[in-house]
């Protein structure tokens, strides 16, 4: 077996909470939160007097992975400085045979990377996770890295829900500039499973893993061992040829124990596989993980979704993924609170909008049971680079979320951010199209909506955005299917269902955003929600459930999703405080959402 060599790092358990890859996990890695040093470079000058080969301390220090207009980043600054600077001192042992692989799960927004005052590589989009192989470049001792993060907020560039503004206003909040989800080490051999991909075949109740390798001279097996908590259910493996990258695995998931053959990951039962990797040269271990898998699919049927074949009605909240002392950043702990008090509330998923979670967060979506609709953050002009930009960063958003179960759905475009003339612009049209199709081929596993809220091109959704506070007029406008499915039925909006060119072709329909109630107990005329305020707790809470009972006794409705869970900085519209504190007792609400009852087979 290849042995480790990091040394006098604080090497974790892969058990961790803080691990930020659950679902690939390797025993090897080095946890590089915490302190670096910080600098401004609004001039720009700090490649052209070479900041990154320079043994000169930056000035200020900061909290990776909190950006710097965060209170947790120890600097809690709101001026603007479109280009930052940071490093970090490591020590590695080197030796023959042994890659070490720089891991960024999210850095906001273009950046570039140095180890030892070398140019590793480069990354552009703000949400998704890069990495580096910076082996070559590593000494054996004490190792510097430097990053450079320019990110200018711009609306050509996937903002989702930061301001670009001077101030946030509405629904926008406060920007967040660099490093603001975990950075990490990951100590692998040079022949490794780059990353693998799997998918479930409930039709065959099989898994087919697909494995990337890099570049090798060796012939190579690789095999994967299948459990159930402690029941051994398969093994399968494949010889791999030098020089082969990919290779491909057909694995049984069948169990004489399950009750229908396969282990099936719902809401009621998010039930998960596991599944362990090796690589093997003659017979020695070159690189191991462990990872987790469910048995689930999702299609649709006619105007229904299903979720294993059965029809499947969607209690979904809107969780835009802020925090008060760190903006887009979450401890595990935070996140663990909330999918927990989501799940507590009665509902059995989240639509996480306009930000990309951790991967640790799609996790405990996939163990707590929350079906989860991941969503790309959106552009805000239609140009040759906001296309060329969303487009990239699509297929990495979809990378990253291929392997969870609890992910159904992925969202592109929302209320036609970035594509404002899409009603009656074939190139906007076509580019929501391209998107969806994009998409569609990288995965099509999965349900896509192409743009969410009104003015739908190609969609497997219908889906409607509509904040009338009156429970009355929601039920009337939704009553008659026919009457409102090519119509503009939102009096909020007032958009139309499709873009023109577009019909209604008997997708599901999901109201998939509404309500919004704002209700603070400590009025501020700067706060922003929508529809008249209600102003006590109970008056609130009788809005929330008149608008709930239209909403789910609307016959043509396959579900919804409430905006939203909490509160977030101006906005005063979740069931949560922006310190995540219950506004509203959980069992309340539960009680309120009970009134649809989970589908499918219930044993007492």
């Amino acid at each position: 077996m290849v042995v480790s060599s990091i040394s006098r790092l604080e090497k974790k358990s892969i058990n961790s909470v803080e691990y930020p890859r659950p679902q690939f996990k390797r025993n090897h890695w080095y946890d590089l939160n915490g302190t670096w040093q910080f600098a401004w470079d609004d001039e720009n000058k700090g490649e052209q007097e070479g900041w990154a080969q320079s043994e000169e301390s930056l000035p200020q220090q900061i909290n990776v992975p909190y950006a710097y207009q965060s209170k947790n980043s120890g600097i809690d600054s709101q001026e603007p400085h479109d280009t930052v600077w940071y490093k970090r001192h490591f020590y590695w042992e080197k030796k023959d045979g042994l890659e070490l692989l720089l891991h960024f799960e999210a850095v906001d927004y273009y950046t570039k990377v140095w180890v030892n005052g070398q140019f590793v590589g480069d990354h552009a989009g703000g949400h998704t996770p890069f990495s580096f192989s910076i082996g070559s470049v590593v000494q054996d001792g004490n190792n510097v890295i430097t990053v450079r993060a320019e990110d200018h907020n711009g609306v050509e560039q996937p903002i989702g829900k930061q301001s670009w503004k001077s101030d946030n206003f509405l629904c926008w909040y406060t920007r967040t500039t660099g490093i603001w989800q975990p950075v990490w080490l990951e100590e692998v051999s040079s022949l490794h499973m780059k990353g693998v991909k799997m998918t479930p075949d409930l039709a065959h109740s099989n898994l087919r893993v697909e494995a990337e390798l890099p570049l090798h001279q060796s012939k190579a097996y690789l095999e994967a061992h299948v459990y159930f908590k402690d029941e051994w259910i398969h093994s399968a493996g494949a010889w791999i040829k030098p020089n082969q990258t990919k290779v491909d695995l057909q694995i049984d998931a069948e169990s004489d124990q399950a009750d229908f053959r396969v282990y099936y990951w719902t809401p009621e039962q998010p039930q998960l596989y596991d599944i362990y990797f090796s690589l093997k040269v003659d017979g020695e271990i070159m690189d191991q993980a462990e990872s987790y898998f469910g048995m689930r699919s999702i299609e649709v049927k006619d105007d229904k979704i299903l979720l294993n074949q059965e029809f499947f009605y969607q209690k979904l909240i809107l969780d835009q993924g802020y925090y008060e002392d760190s903006l887009m950043t979450a401890s595990y702990e935070q996140m663990h609170a909330d999918l927990t008090k989501v799940k507590a509330m009665g509902f059995n998923g989240v639509r996480r909008h306009q930000t990309i979670a951790e991967r640790r967060y799609m996790t405990l979506c996939d163990q707590l049971g929350l079906v989860m609709w991941a969503e790309m953050p959106s552009i805000f002009k239609f140009s040759d680079a906001s296309m060329q930009a969303m487009q990239q960063e699509t297929r990495e958003m979809v990378t990253k979320h291929y392997n969870h179960p609890s992910v159904i759905i992925y969202t592109l475009m929302n209320e036609s951010w970035g594509v404002n003339e899409i009603y009656h612009r074939r190139d906007q049209q076509n580019f929501v199209n391209a998107l969806y199709y994009q998409t569609k081929a990288q995965d099509p596993t999965r349900l896509i909506v192409g743009n969410d809220g009104w003015e739908h091109t190609a969609t497997d959704i219908l889906t409607i955005h509509d904040y009338n506070s009156s429970a009355e007029d929601i039920a009337a406008t939704y009553k008659d299917k026919a009457s409102y499915v090519d119509e503009s039925p939102s009096k909020t909006s007032k958009k139309q269902n499709f873009a023109s060119g577009y019909q209604y072709t008997g997708q599901p329909i999901i109201m998939s955003e509404f309500g919004g109630i704002a209700f603070s107990p400590h009025e501020d005329a700067n706060t922003w929600g929508y529809g008249a305020r209600p102003q006590t707790e109970k008056e609130a809470l009788a809005r929330f459930e008149k608008l709930m009972k239209a909403v789910m006794e609307t016959d043509s409705f396959q579900g919804f999703c409430y905006t939203q869970l909490t509160d977030v900085e101006q906005e005063v519209n979740g069931l949560l405080n922006h310190e995540h504190n219950d506004k509203f007792d959980q069992r309340e609400i539960r009680s309120i959402l009970s009134s649809v009852q989970s589908d499918g087979f219930i044993f007492e």
